[in-house]
């Protein structure tokens, strides 16, 4: 009977624990599911927001496309404007001469033949009969973009053939050769040209090809002029340029050290020394001996000057700025004293890409072929006589 009783009394103790259990994992589950309530309101209300989120960020991005593409029309109208503005410039610039003056008296007459009569005592020794000089730029023609941001492209400026040769760069040995324009402009890159190597690496942008010879400039501890023969694929020549003391001839073309030229009367040199810092100097050159046949200090500037060039004995100095703007000639040396910077035109040219590395003349097609941040470009001059004394 006793253990009837213990049996009864620990199942009732039992049953209390067991209850007390059920009451405990119930209210747990109550509690987590209030927790999982709020967790579905709160996902519900942050849902809600992200969507409201969405709908402004769409709206927002829907204005700025309208804005960026009225804002690109505003853009493409002003820079039609510009360019619009630019060509009345260039034909303001180079079809409105200084108006004559009226009224004339002795004394500036005497003056004017004093200047004419020192003009005749300092001409060149070797004058020709040519006698022009730039007026303006008639046309320009981009061809493509080929090669690195600097280098040179030109022509055989005696027209001894119609073959194109690229200077790629400003440290190299090789140039590319095109049979003619025609090929140059159709090549995917270089894949039209023939490669010639060159017994050493020219130096800048300074290069011309003359009468069937590459005449090339290079630096060791002195500047030398190397005249090479593509005929037989060897040195003709080479003479070390007699003046000490080199700098880059241009303030803002660093890597052109010399700038060699071809124009009517042959093969010049443009350079500078610390001698003569602040001014460009210029030099005939005999094409067939490189000897030095006379030489200039001119008045132009090398601070801001961005490349140069000869016709006719006359030295044009293109001058632009550190961030690249519009390049034009703003001094001129003629040898002859026929032409000075105040009678010379002031001639610009139609802004494009960068800023000239070459500007090369052709005196048979009276062409400059130009190197702008790797765009190869034609400009067609239009010529006007000298002062003729």
């Amino acid at each position: 009977m006793r253990g009837l009783v213990v049996l009864v009394a620990l199942a009732c103790v039992a049953t209390a624990q067991h209850q007390a259990l059920i009451d405990y994992l119930e209210r747990r589950l109550l509690a987590i599911e209030d927790r999982i309530t709020l967790w579905q309101e709160q996902t519900t209300r942050y849902a809600s927001e992200l969507r409201e989120l969405k709908q402004q960020m769409v709206l927002q991005l829907e204005s700025l496309d309208k804005e960026k593409e009225t804002l690109r029309t505003n853009l493409d109208s002003v820079g039609t404007r510009v360019d619009r503005v630019e060509r009345e410039l260039d034909y303001l610039e180079t079809h409105n001469g200084a108006q004559p003056c009226v009224d004339v008296d002795d004394k500036l007459i005497e003056q004017q033949v004093t200047l004419v009569t020192k003009k005749q005592n300092s001409k060149y020794f070797k004058l020709t009969d040519c006698s022009d000089m730039m007026s303006s730029i008639k046309a320009m023609k981009i061809l493509k973009r080929v090669g690195g941001s600097k280098g040179t492209w030109t022509k055989d400026t005696s027209g001894a053939s119609g073959k194109v040769f690229i200077f790629n760069g400003t440290a190299e040995d090789t140039i590319n050769e095109f049979a003619d324009v025609k090929d140059f402009t159709r090549s995917q890159g270089l894949s039209l040209s023939t490669n010639l190597k060159l017994p050493s690496a020219w130096r800048g942008t300074g290069h011309v090809v003359y009468n069937n010879h590459v005449y090339y400039v290079t630096q060791a501890e002195e500047i030398m002029v190397v005249k090479y023969d593509m005929g037989n694929s060897s040195v003709t020549d080479s003479t070390v340029f007699p003046v000490q003391d080199h700098v880059p001839v241009y303030g803002l073309n660093p890597d052109t050290v010399m700038d060699l030229a071809v124009d009517e009367e042959g093969l010049w040199a443009i350079y500078a020394t610390r001698q003569n810092e602040r001014h460009i100097s210029l030099a005939k050159m005999d094409s067939g001996s490189l000897d030095i046949e006379q030489m200039w200090d001119t008045n132009c500037p090398r601070e801001n000057a961005e490349v140069g060039f000869v016709i006719c004995g006359t030295l044009y100095v293109v001058y632009n700025t550190k961030q690249p703007g519009r390049s034009q000639v703003q001094c001129v040396f003629d040898v002859n004293d026929l032409v000075t910077s105040e009678e010379a035109p002031l001639v610009y040219f139609p802004k494009r890409y960068g800023s000239h590395s070459s500007l090369k003349y052709n005196p048979q097609e009276q062409l400059l072929y130009a190197w702008d941040d790797g765009y190869q470009i034609l400009y067609k001059l239009t010529m006007k006589q000298k002062l003729e004394i």
